[in-house]
């Protein structure tokens, strides 16, 4: 493994701080993107979706809570699947204490298509306490473009058309599957306002173990990082579900 070489502190010191001047531009970048995101208008929600979740029924309002903004993670279960995909698993095991977005007049929510019984199952094994309701038989994660069927809605991924989808990776042909993706959502009053989507890498600064590695001198030691040889395989190779590492 290449691990970086060995200096001087006075050496260290002064790549560090040029180093602080990239992550300090950076950090005025990222102000800037969440300003505009911020000054994203927004589309009225006016179909009526309805889920189902361990209170009964409920409709987009509801998932709310009471309170006024509403963040979905689009959770890649499908019905039958049995198991939510590993990489979601990642990102919801690493949300953390919901209290702290309620505190900020904001609820977060999961919806995944299996049918709810799948969900719970799957919700037990995994020890999650977050909110999580099933779509089964809704258009939901269709409109969203998280869900894919031609007959239901013409299929778009990240912004991305299915001709172009398909251009980039012959998979998509034919595929009906689900992907990841997170939703944002404003109320005014019984009105729900479609705020942001973002899907890919767009939810990478999300998930609190991937920002922890990036700190590292390793990284998150996969192939498509930089600087080379740190890595043991491709994006996510190494991932398990948290009940499936070999604890030895």
């Amino acid at each position: 493994m290449s691990d970086p070489e060995i200096t001087t502190r006075e050496q260290w010191l002064a790549a560090r701080h040029a180093l602080l001047a990239q992550e300090k531009e950076l950090t005025r970048h990222r102000d800037e993107v969440n300003a505009a995101r911020r000054r994203l208008p927004m589309v009225e929600i006016t179909k009526a979706y309805t889920f189902d979740g361990p209170h009964g029924s409920a409709g987009l309002r509801d998932l709310f809570e009471g309170r006024g903004q509403l963040v979905i993670y689009h959770l890649m279960l499908d019905p039958g699947a049995g198991e939510a995909c590993p990489a979601c698993s990642f990102w919801i095991d690493t949300i953390g204490d919901l209290t702290h977005l309620h505190a900020r007049d904001t609820s977060f929510a999961a919806v995944s298509r299996a049918p709810l019984e799948e969900i719970e199952r799957y919700k037990r094994r995994m020890g999650w306490t977050i909110p999580w309701y099933s779509s089964h038989g809704s258009d939901f994660n269709y409109d969203f473009h998280v869900s894919f069927d031609p007959a239901i809605v013409p299929v778009e991924y990240n912004y991305t058309g299915f001709a172009e989808l398909v251009r980039k990776n012959p998979a998509w042909e034919g595929y009906t599957g689900s992907e990841m993706g997170v939703s944002a959502f404003l109320r005014q009053g019984d009105r729900v306002f479609h705020t942001y989507s973002c899907f890919e890498r767009g939810i990478d600064h999300l998930n609190g173990t991937y920002n922890w590695l990036d700190l590292t001198a390793r990284g998150r030691q996969e192939d498509w990082e930089q600087p080379p040889g740190r890595a043991d395989g491709p994006a996510m190779s190494w991932l398990r579900r948290h009940d499936e590492y070999d604890r030895g």
